[in-house]
């Protein structure tokens, strides 16, 4: 069969063999069963040559061309003929051959039946969401598709679900990359076996159609791609060549999506190598081919790549599948005739070319082979395919197909090889690239597949040297921003570094390739070919040494720097992912013994490459000053793998340390490092602005910290253990610059730093060599408690056994604090460990909050009352091979420093604060903790010489430091000896054990008495309890201040030899006597007044802030409550006020008090929002689900906007629609709701303030423009202001007024006031402001919301409106009173209510609006039968809404608001009577209506029978009984009752939206045009939030949550309690 498809598209026909014309014309079903009958015979050269021949017109080479150049006239001419039509007559042919004259559709469904679904591979794009599985995973990388996650059983797993960066593939089925127990249900079956053999004529049309297509799609590639002028490829012409390619491509996919047996002929296709040979060659007499193939070899060319046959020019050989790794020596280094070569894609600039021939030079002088970088041959149409795809840089369709192949085994072989050749001119093109991230991501889209394959990953480093292109390339992309560096030696430096300012660097463009490299060097197999193998470790150790010294900074000293560069982000990314996480790939397979030899080769070449780094920054042994860099990941790879050979490979240190000299080399500029960090927080930086503390707090952050300050602190430990220690600490207190500082005088000079930052240097200096001892990271064996990996098994249980889950606090405004872990008690009191605090923190504030969180710990569980001091931790023993760094802790040159330290501390130098005295005493107690080896002569123990300070040794130490010895026996001498020594003891004389008794001990001693402030107060506890010197181990002493240590390391002292025990207690002995008492008593004296002074200041101090506090209280009372216009009751009548003449109030801008008149009206400062909670009200209590598909939305039929809605649409069917539009209440959706802080103001100091907003610059989060403002007093949001109606107790009056009226007597008074015409008040300035107040509040809601008339502009619009404002502020009171008038008086949020203000207003203009007397509805309700008769009867073609029709809530507001205020008590209860009277009978016919004939029936006639009774004016059954007599004579019972429920889309809301944004799972609050967050609902396990799914752990409804979220809706807080807001500008 391959040979015939062979033959059929072999040799190019002549145009003799063609069909004739009108064969076109024919069905295209009947030519293609025509051809397949041909083919399928034995002899099949004729049906090949007819389908050669037809393929050869249909999929026409020629039409590319036109179809680029005439593209757009086509279109815009939209003719049906252009190239889009021509493409799609294409693809028909294609489509009706592969199926061979039958049905497309059923041919799809015929090769699927055929699919041995063992992979799933479904493809995916970025922002696609994928579950992952640490459980089930074997590579990191690994994947699922939604679908197949949750048909496996990943139950109790750790999981996880993201959103795609860049692009996947599901691997369920892949047992390479995950557990076979994690696959699906689909793909748990090894269904091949089941799947019948694929007939032989199924897909022997795809063998001979297939080849011509895809060679066709690459003509199309070769002639759409212009080789650009200015090397920038014009992305339009790119585009508009892949938008025309857009069918073909998507038919191709297509034919992968239909399985298995598709698949391995596209395969075939693809990686046919006959069939490429014979299409592409360009030979023939075809001139299109020719023409086509000579653009393929000029886009080659200008790719800076040479086409095999022209590759003798360079003289290289074509390397064999099989090629050894190349030569060490030619490998050194990626040099040579790379300068020519890759001139197209170097942009020199700025004279840098001279630089790379010095550079090259200096690296090595032999050429490289030139074939990774340079040679490409294509073979197969899947090589070439890549090529434009590449070249096209990746366009999504593409890179979606070959995905799609990837189930195929023979293909994914053949494609990762692809892939690999193709490296080099990936890595070109991104680097040229200007959309490289979305390039980026595409890579690793494809780079992930391929790579996370351990199986795959190591055939294609055997055959393809897939290690060797890969480091080589990263090598060569670097090359290309490469700077001499200033470090050290400015002018004659041969070292070169990547300069972090470059496109590559700052845009993270070598992310792909790096990742890539991570990716296969966490395969064991192909890592340890590269640990194997020395020449690519050579390359690479040159490749991190272009890292090594990069972004130098160097001290700014006069001016502050102009411009603050921000390239450290670049250069400590670029470290962490190029150099550090390749590290630690390759550090996870160097874990056992036998991987020794790993170890021992990159250790030899990191120290070559140190080497040759120290020489080319010409270093001798001093630093250059003022400079530093935080990079040296040569440092940092020579530790990792120190500490790795110790602790796992157990390889002895000083086998692969190097010589004395190199280490104090090494030791210089990690050293350097930790000195800067002090002085950058000293502020010696200052003038190198904010940036330079952001180096230094990166270079300690989390993220950081193992791949930086660890390493660097352990290489200084490794240094410090085998270098003099006397030479180790004399450098680093010479780094920090304070040597100076360490002579006895009382006055000293320092040459190199000011004396602002001596203190704190030495706290840097003394802190740094407390961590340098203490820190164990690598100095141990593994302490199971540290180190654990967030996501391993034993990362919960350790966090729960050491730490108590502090629940997160949520706040009102949806926003939450955190959950935190807390350390347990015990931690606090045996755990805690103050040095790795320090380590650790980015900031030195978090050090002190620490110690608050301690100091808080200690003072609840009662185990130190006062400030205690950072405890001291007892230390692991050190690994055996780094014994040797405890010699610092017994050399002389630090006993010196701690002595002179101790004794300028107790002489209360200036310049010393508590922090040096903490750092001094636990110097002293970790000598005392780790005891000299060796033993000296003279001393009886080997402890008793961390006491002996003679004076030779401070005179040696003076002469280090530079001191002349005549100065320091000046200053010495007298002060230790004479006032010390014991009477009578000359100088001169002093013995080694008199020094002793008055050295380190005698001042911790001094230092005891002075730190209690009384004398000889330390007291030996062994003299009272000698148990204490068998179990020294006290819980007393583990926490406490600077007493507490001083009386520990005297403890310890006295254990370790019994003359140290003995020297304590004659010193405690004999120190009263020499101390002048007079001197004591004076200074004594000076504590006390010191202390009684500030118990004065502190009283002083309370008396003021309880003053203020008072003043404040009464403030707060004042301003708060105001004289609120009436209290508790909210209903439209004024309630009792205070027995004045009339109601004042205070406005909070000018501060007067007074009424409210017509001429200078006061308003309530008030919100007005639309609001639809009435509307969502519904009977039924049951929650509603929140739908997730479009069968589940939620329809509101049963909520109250609904059912009023379709009340009011049948009303208006049925009756009149000025009379409709009185007989029902609007407001259920989009009704105004008006609350108040319950501030008032003079509306005319409003405006002023207004306009002093509408002025000022700030940006503030809500409108002027819109009338929105913040209360001046309480900075409640709000939006207007409502006028207070100048009020006297004259209301109050007719309110309490008795009456003996009759009721006939009172409805005709109602009538007769209703009847007034209210004339509009005259213009005054209250009138003004009611005007306006009422167009704000139509303007609040929606047009819809208040228009439900059927004649626009109608005025019983208005007038609707205008009472269904004052019915939706009563029943949101109603609700806000948890629907209960009688069981509070305020409204459970506190709120103060403004509806009697609201009330006046309404009523004011509804007055304007007379009702004609014939259609008031109070007439009707009040008048006698035989004239309501008449109107009946008339023969009107829509009648008037009928009395029983109407709601009654919204008559009775009508008829309040149209009585003139203020309203008599009488006419009220009138009202009141009469309305229930209608509300009765209402309820008497609803009943009637819903009962049967017999059942009305039977009431009727009891009725009958109780009408003669005595009580009969008072039962129901006689009134029903009437009722359903009168109704009886009309319709009412003969309709069906069926009501039909309109449907209802209406937007809710009315302006406030409430969403849950489910791809950030945040709740976002939307309010007309400003939006906040609000945070979430949906909680964790751990009841913490995860906005933007990062985690991706399964979220649960949290109810407290929701029912905060809801009753802040419902009571329209939202704009009071969330203070986050902004506009949205319709972008949501």
């Amino acid at each position: 069969m391959a040979a015939a498809a062979a033959a059929a598209v072999g040799g190019a026909q002549p145009p003799q063999a063609e069909v004739p014309a009108p064969g076109l014309a024919l069905d295209k079903a009947a030519t293609a069963a025509h051809l397949k009958a041909a083919l399928s015979r034995p002899d099949n050269r004729a049906g090949a040559e007819e389908l050669q021949a037809l393929l050869e017109r249909v999929l026409s080479a020629e039409r590319p061309l036109a179809a680029a150049a005439d593209g757009e006239e086509a279109a815009a001419a939209g003719g049906g003929g252009g190239p889009g039509a021509a493409e799609e007559e294409a693809l028909e042919w294609c489509k009706c051959l592969l199926a061979g004259g039958g049905g497309y559709d059923e041919f799809c469904a015929a090769v699927r039946a055929y699919d041995p679904a063992a992979l799933c591979g479904l493809v995916w794009t970025a922002n696609f969401v994928a579950y992952r599985c640490r459980t089930c995973g074997i590579s990191p990388c690994m994947s699922l598709c939604a679908e197949c996650f949750h048909q496996g059983d990943h139950t109790g797993h750790d999981f996880n679900m993201f959103r795609s960066q860049a692009g996947g593939a599901c691997d369920c089925g892949d047992s390479n990359v995950m557990r076979e127990s994690g696959f699906c249900k689909r793909h748990q079956i090894k269904s091949s076996s089941n799947i019948p053999c694929v007939p032989k004529d199924l897909l022997m049309m795809s063998e001979f159609v297939l080849p011509r297509f895809i060679f066709c799609l690459i003509q199309y590639l070769r002639e759409g791609y212009n080789e650009p002028a200015a090397d920038v490829p014009s992305e339009k012409d790119l585009n508009k060549v892949l938008q025309l390619l857009e069918p073909q491509i998507s038919f191709l996919e297509d034919l992968t999506k239909m399985g298995g047996a598709m698949r391995s002929v596209l395969t075939q296709v693809l990686t046919n190598q006959q069939n490429y040979k014979d299409l592409t060659s360009g030979l023939g007499e075809n001139a299109c081919a020719r023409k086509s193939h000579e653009k393929y070899l000029i886009a080659l060319k200008s790719s800076g790549l040479t086409y095999p046959e022209d590759k003798l020019v360079y003289g290289i050989q074509e390397p064999s599948a099989g090629a050894s790794t190349l030569a060490v020596q030619g490998f050194a280094s990626a040099a040579g005739t790379l300068g020519q070569l890759d001139s197209s894609d170097e942009e020199d600039q700025d004279g840098s070319q001279g630089l790379g021939k010095r550079k090259r030079v200096k690296l090595s002088s032999n050429t490289k082979d030139q074939s990774i970088m340079d040679v490409l041959k294509h073979k197969s149409f899947l090589e070439e395919l890549l090529f434009w795809t590449i070249k096209y840089e990746f366009p999504q369709k593409m890179v979606t197909f070959l995905l799609n192949m990837l189930p195929d085994q023979e293909y994914k072989v053949a494609f990762t090889k692809t892939f690999v050749q193709h490296y080099a001119f990936i890595m070109k093109t991104l680097k040229k690239s200007h959309e490289s991230d979305t390039m980026s991501n595409r890579i690793v889209h494809i780079s992930v597949q391929l790579f996370s394959n351990e199986e795959l990953a190591r055939q294609v480093t055997e055959e393809c040297q897939l290690l060797d292109i890969m480091v080589t390339v990263l090598l060569y992309m670097m090359e290309s921003c490469l700077i001499k560096s200033e470090l050290q030696d400015e002018e004659n430096s041969l070292h070169v570094v990547v300069n972090c300012g470059e496109a590559l660097l700052k845009n993270n463009t070598y992310w792909p390739l790096v990742s890539d490299f991570i990716n296969i060097l966490s395969h064991q197999s192909v890592a340890k070919r590269f640990l194997e193998d020395h020449g690519l470790l050579v390359t690479w150790m040159n490749f991190v040494s272009f890292f090594q010294g990069m972004n130098l900074n160097k001290r700014e000293l006069n001016e502050h720097v102009e411009f603050e560069s921000q390239t450290y982000y670049a250069a400590f990314a670029a470290e962490l992912e190029a150099c550090a996480q390749p590290m630690w790939g390759l550090l996870s397979h160097c874990k056992v013994r036998e991987t020794q030899e790993y170890t021992r080769n990159v250790v030899r070449y990191c120290l070559e490459a140190l080497q040759d780094w120290f020489d080319a920054i010409n270093f001798v042994d001093e630093p250059a000053p003022n400079q530093v860099t935080f990079h040296l990941p040569l440092h940092r790879y020579y530790a990792m793998f120190l500490s790795k050979a110790v602790k796992c490979q157990e390889l002895d240190l000083d086998s692969v340390l190097p010589d004395q000299e190199m280490l104090m080399k090494l030791m210089i500029h990690p050293l350097q490092i930790q000195a800067s960090l002090a002085e950058i927080h000293s502020n010696m930086w200052v003038r190198n602005g904010l940036q330079i503390k952001g180096q230094a707090m990166t270079y300690v952050q989390s993220h950081f910290c193992n791949s930086m300050i660890d390493p660097d602190i352990y290489l200084l430990q490794v240094c410090a253990s085998r270098l003099d220690p006397d030479y180790f600490i004399s450098s680093v207190f010479e780094r920090f610059k304070v040597v100076d500082l360490l002579t006895m005088a009382s006055q000293h000079q320092n040459t190199v730093l000011d004396a602002e930052h001596e203190r704190s240097m030495l706290e840097g200096a003394l802190t740094f060599l407390v961590i340098l001892l203490s820190l164990r990271l690598h100095l141990e064996n593994p302490n199971p408690k540290s180190g654990i990996i967030p996501g391993s098994y034993s990362f919960e249980s350790v966090l729960s056994a050491v730490a108590d889950f502090k629940a997160p606090v949520f706040e009102p405004g949806g926003s939450m604090q955190q959950g935190m872990y807390t350390p347990k008690a015990e931690v606090w009191d045996h755990e805690f460990d103050p040095v790795m605090v320090i380590l650790r923190t980015v900031y030195r504030r978090d050090v002190q909050s620490a110690m608050d969180r301690y100091t808080a710990f200690l003072k609840q569980s009662g185990k130190f009352p006062g400030n205690p001091w950072p405890p001291y931790k007892k230390r692991t023993p050190l690994h055996p091979s780094y014994k040797g760094l405890m010699r610092l802790l017994h050399c002389k040159t630090l006993h010196i420093v701690l002595f002179t330290l101790l004794y300028k501390i107790l002489m209360d130098h200036q310049n010393l604060s508590e922090h040096v005295l903490c750092m001094v005493l636990y110097l002293i107690e970790l000598g005392l903790e780790n005891s000299a080896e060796e033993e000296s002569d003279e001393e009886n123990s080997g402890t008793a010489q961390v006491f002996s300070l003679v004076a030779e040794r401070r005179k040696k130490f003076q002469e280090i430091i530079n001191r002349s010895n005549s100065e320091a026996n000046q200053v010495v001498r007298p002060k230790t000896s004479s006032k010390w020594s014991a009477p009578g003891s000359a100088p001169q004389l002093t013995t080694a054990i008199l020094e002793i008794k008055e050295s380190i001990l005698s001042l911790l001693i001094k230092l005891h008495h002075k730190l209690s402030g009384k004398q000889n107060s330390y007291y030996p506890p062994w003299l009272d309890d000698i148990e204490i010197l068998i179990q020294p181990e006290i819980p007393k002493y583990s926490h406490g201040d600077g007493i507490t240590a001083v009386e520990r390391i005297l403890l310890k002292a006295a254990l370790q030899s019994r003359m140290n025990k003995r020297i304590i207690e004659e010193i405690c002995r004999k120190v009263t006597p020499p101390v002048p008492p007079k001197k004591i008593t004076a200074a004594e004296k000076k504590t006390l007044d010191k202390e009684e002074r500030r118990q004065k200041a502190r009283e002083r101090q309370q008396k003021l802030l309880a003053e203020f506090a008072s003043r404040q209280k009464s403030f707060m009372e004042t301003a708060m409550d105001v004289d609120s216009p009436e209290s508790d009751i909210p209903m439209e009548i004024t309630t009792a006020e205070p027995q004045v003449s009339e109601a004042v109030y205070d406005c909070v801008i000018c501060g007067q008090s007074g009424p409210s008149s017509e001429d200078r009206p006061t308003g309530l400062v008030v919100l007005l929002q639309a609001s639809s909670v009435l509307g969502q009200c519904r009977d039924n209590i049951e929650p509603k689900k929140l739908p997730i598909s479009e069968e589940e939305q939620i329809y509101p039929w049963d909520t109250c906007a609904a059912v009023h809605d379709v009340r009011l649409s049948l009303l208006q069917r049925y009756f009149k629609d000025s009379s409709c539009l009185l007989a029902v209440s609007i407001g259920w959706e989009g009704g105004v709701y008006v609350q108040t802080c319950g501030h008032t103001l003079h509306i005319d100091c409003h405006k002023s303030y207004m306009e002093s907003l509408r002025n000022d610059q700030v940006l503030q989060g809500f409108s002027v423009d819109k009338g929105e403002f913040t209360c001046p007093l309480c900075r409640q949001f709000a939006n207007s202001v409502l006028p207070c109606y100048p009020g006297s107790n004259v209301e109050n009056n007719l309110w309490q007024r008795p009456s003996n009226k009759s009721i006939q007597d009172l409805i005709k008074e109602v009538e007769e006031l209703q009847g007034r015409p209210g004339a509009f008040p005259s213009e005054t300035n209250l009138s003004k402001e009611m005007e306006s107040v009422m167009k704000d509040i139509k303007n609040t809601t929606q047009k819809k919301y208040r228009d439900y008339s059927k004649t626009p502009g109608s005025p019983d619009n208005d007038f609707l409106f205008m009472y269904s404002v004052a019915r939706t502020n009563l029943e949101l009171e109603l609700i806000h009173r948890g629907g209960n008038l009688c069981s509070g008086g305020a409204s459970t949020a506190g709120k103060r209510s403004c509806l009697n203000q609201l009330f006046h207003v309404l009523a004011l203009h509804m007055r304007l609006y007379s009702i004609d007397s014939e259609y008031n509805p109070w007439r009707k309700l009040t008048q006698l039968l035989e004239e309501m008769s008449s109107q009946l009867g008339s023969e009107e073609q829509q009648p008037e809404v009928p009395i029983l029709y109407h709601d009654v809530t919204s008559l009775l507001l009508i008829q309040i608001l149209m009585m003139p205020q203020p309203l008599h008590k009488d006419h009220f209860t009138c009202i009141v009577k009469v309305l229930f009277t209608l509300l009765y009978t209402q309820g008497l016919v609803a009943l009637s209506v819903k009962c049967n004939e017999e059942d009305r029936s039977a009431w009727k006639h009891t009725g009958a029978l109780k009408k003669n009774t005595c009580d009969a004016e008072k039962s129901y059954e006689v009134l029903l009984s009437f009722v359903i007599s009168e109704l009886s004579k009309g319709k009412l019972y003969h309709e069906e009752g069926t009501q039909e429920c309109a449907t209802h889309s209406q937007n809710c809301g009315a302006g406030t939206g409430i969403f849950l944004l489910i791809n950030a799972s945040v709740i976002i609050i939307i309010r007309g045009h400003r939006f906040c967050l609000w945070g979430s609902v949906y909680l964790d396990a751990h009841g913490e939030e995860d906005r933007d799914l990062r985690r991706g752990k399964p979220l649960y409804i949290c109810k407290e949550r929701y029912k905060v979220l809801e009753q802040q809706w419902i009571s329209h807080t939202f704009d009071h309690i969330n203070k986050r807001w902004g506009p949205h500008y319709n972008g949501l």
